[in-house]
């Protein structure tokens, strides 16, 4: 098959049916991993989980629309099918007519299912730029880790939002400077509960 589509920044789930599906964590780690085309056998390696496995999800998946094939290849006596997820991030309606704890849920694992692919996109790119830096190119690059205590949903909230305009901010305030270097800077942001150890 051709890959003639673009892959979408995002998508809007709608319909309960989609919704439900992602209902299955595992679901959202194979999606996370198709932001590239991939086989059932490449994600079953990168989760640790079997071909078989991966491959029922799968189907379940692309019978949602959530991915889509885009395309076979020759793997010793095998042909392998390559799907690919349909949109970088998936953001639940609020229009979708499902129980508020249902959809609650959703959106919690929706936003683990990104982060996933965000610490992915981290990892790869600084595996990159390291072997860059090996040829003796100076790469420029900091990190930022901090914990802050949110008791309530309602800090919670409160705490994102203007995390979130304070960030969007900054960037806006330099996105419109330029100097002799044109190089472009990736700011990815996450906020997480720390894991129980």
């Amino acid at each position: 098959m051709p890959q003639d589509k673009e892959i979408r920044d995002s998508y809007y789930i709608e319909s309960p049916e989609q919704a439900t599906v992602l209902l299955n964590p595992l679901r959202g780690e194979i999606i996370a991993q198709l932001l590239e085309p991939g086989s059932a056998a490449e994600v079953a390696r990168t989760l640790g989980e079997t071909a078989q496995r991966i491959n029922y999800h799968l189907k379940a998946l692309e019978k949602a629309g959530l991915v889509t094939r885009v395309g076979t290849r020759q793997v010793r006596n095998l042909v392998e099918v390559l799907y690919r997820s349909i949109a970088k991030t998936f953001v639940l309606a609020e229009s979708l007519s499902m129980k508020p704890e249902t959809l609650q849920k959703l959106k919690d694992q929706s936003s683990l299912a990104h982060l996933v692919t965000t610490s992915e996109r981290i990892r790869r790119d600084a595996m990159l730029l390291m072997e860059q830096s090996d040829v003796g190119e100076v790469i420029p690059s900091a990190t930022l880790q901090l914990q802050v205590q949110l008791c309530t949903e309602q800090q919670r909230h409160a705490f994102i939002e203007e995390y979130t305009a304070m960030a969007q901010q900054l960037v806006q305030r330099y996105a419109g400077v330029r100097g002799d270097v044109q190089d472009t800077y990736q700011v990815l942001l996450t906020v997480y509960p720390k894991p129980k150890e």
